[in-house]
């Protein structure tokens, strides 16, 4: 141990008359502590709310999509879909409609955003049709008799927020009004055709699960009145979501450029998790103020010391000891304290967010936030800038204590001891 160290140590943890100075170090220790937890937990807590409503966004809707600047859909799709997944990075591609319905039973009517998609291809563009509470994506194909004819009308998906609001069920009729219309002898009709309930999901995000559905694609063109083969677009999964912005650009590359054009789901919630990162960025920058009251704390405890000390500190340089050995001596007990309440604040902050993950005990209330509970998920990029911080901000405060310490003329100091 080298000798500025055992001093600092000793100065810190030997004091038997300056009890008030020990309450202030104690002090500074638990502020240093209280905000690096606070920091921990905090920061633990929106990371989990941005990547759980990343996740339920991501699992509601594609990765990117392909679609056509003139509006009027695609017509070779299946030869689209294989170029683009021939792209690197590409983790799956199917087609799809969109359009806006209104779905009505004999409980009420409400408006629907419409999905027409491929039962087959859409789960491994789709998560939300992986994970249904009822039914089967599968449901959706066509049922055909003995005689190869239609057997029933054709399957719808809905979510459970409009199941309940609706009070239907997987095998209830519905009846979809696509505004399209068509043209009859007694005038425009709206266009409408009878579907089933085959199948129930449950995203936890009300914007979803109130106004989605899904059907086949030759059930949605039959019910928006399309030709056959015309698609809205392609919906694509990549395999690093994170990398959606690069793999967009290279497909839009393979696919031709204009007309056809892509977008990625960072793109097309950049306002949300923009506000998201601000909020999180706010939220350090005001509980960094904690530490730094902490750090300040340090200050008084190492100019009272430096006070206290004067007679000890012309002792010390009066027998050989530098100026350097002195300011090191101050600097590594601020240091030390900062060290302890940095330690011990990973420890509460740690201890707090595994009890907030395993056991729940936060509830939430239902329909107001995407899930019942706080969501915790600690990063460690953020665990680190958090510790570097903390360490900083009571480095800088030992620097003017150490700094008087060291500037004290020892013949002054023991003048009138």
């Amino acid at each position: 141990m080298s000798f500025e160290l055992f001093v600092a140590l000793r100065y810190l943890f030997a004091r038997r008359r300056q009890t008030f100075i020990s309450v202030i170090s104690v002090t500074s220790i638990l502020g240093v502590a209280l905000g690096v937890a606070s920091l921990i937990v905090v920061l633990g807590v929106m990371n989990g709310f941005t990547t759980d409503l990343r996740d339920k966004i991501l699992g509601a809707n594609a990765h990117g999509i392909v679609m056509s600047a003139d509006r009027t859909g695609l017509t070779d799709a299946p030869h689209l879909i294989d170029r683009i997944r021939q792209v690197d990075g590409v983790r799956g591609a199917t087609p799809f409609i969109y359009s806006e319905v209104m779905l009505s039973t004999p409980h009420g009517v409400k408006g629907l955003v419409l999905r027409g998609i491929d039962p087959q291809t859409a789960p491994s563009v789709l998560g939300i049709l992986s994970n249904m509470t009822k039914g089967d994506v599968a449901d959706l194909a066509p049922r055909t008799g003995a005689d190869g004819a239609p057997s029933g009308p054709p399957g719808v998906i809905i979510g459970d927020e409009l199941a309940q609001r609706l009070g239907v069920v997987v095998g209830s009729r519905v009846n979809l009004l696509s505004p399209a219309g068509q043209k009859t002898s007694a005038g425009f009709a709206p266009r409408i055709r009878p579907f089933m309930v085959v199948g129930v999901f449950s995203t936890g995000m009300f914007e979803y699960d109130s106004s989605l559905g899904f059907v086949s694609l030759d059930a949605a063109r039959d019910v928006l009145g399309l030709p056959d083969g015309a698609v809205s677009g392609v919906e694509l999964a990549v395999t690093d979501v994170y990398k959606a912005d690069e793999v967009a650009e290279r497909v839009t590359r393979a696919v031709g450029g204009y007309p056809l054009y892509t977008r990625h789901w960072m793109e097309m919630n950049a306002n949300l998790f923009a506000a998201l990162k601000l909020e999180k960025t706010a939220m350090a920058v005001i509980l960094v103020l904690i530490v730094l009251v902490g750090s300040f704390s340090i200050i008084t405890t190492l100019v009272m010391l430096v006070m206290e000390k004067t007679r000890d500190i012309a002792i010390l340089m009066s027998m050989g000891a530098t100026r350097g050995m002195i300011r090191r001596i101050f600097m590594l007990q601020g240091t030390v304290i900062g060290a302890i309440g940095t330690c011990l604040g990973y420890a509460l902050g740690l201890g707090v967010a595994e009890l907030l993950k395993r056991y729940q005990f936060i509830k939430l209330p239902h329909g107001v936030y995407s899930l019942d509970h706080l969501p915790v998920l600690l990063q460690w990029p953020d665990m680190l800038a958090i510790g570097a911080s903390s360490m900083l901000l009571c480095f800088v405060a030992t620097i003017y204590p150490a700094r008087q310490a060291a500037s004290l003329e020892p013949a002054e100091a023991l003048r009138y001891e």
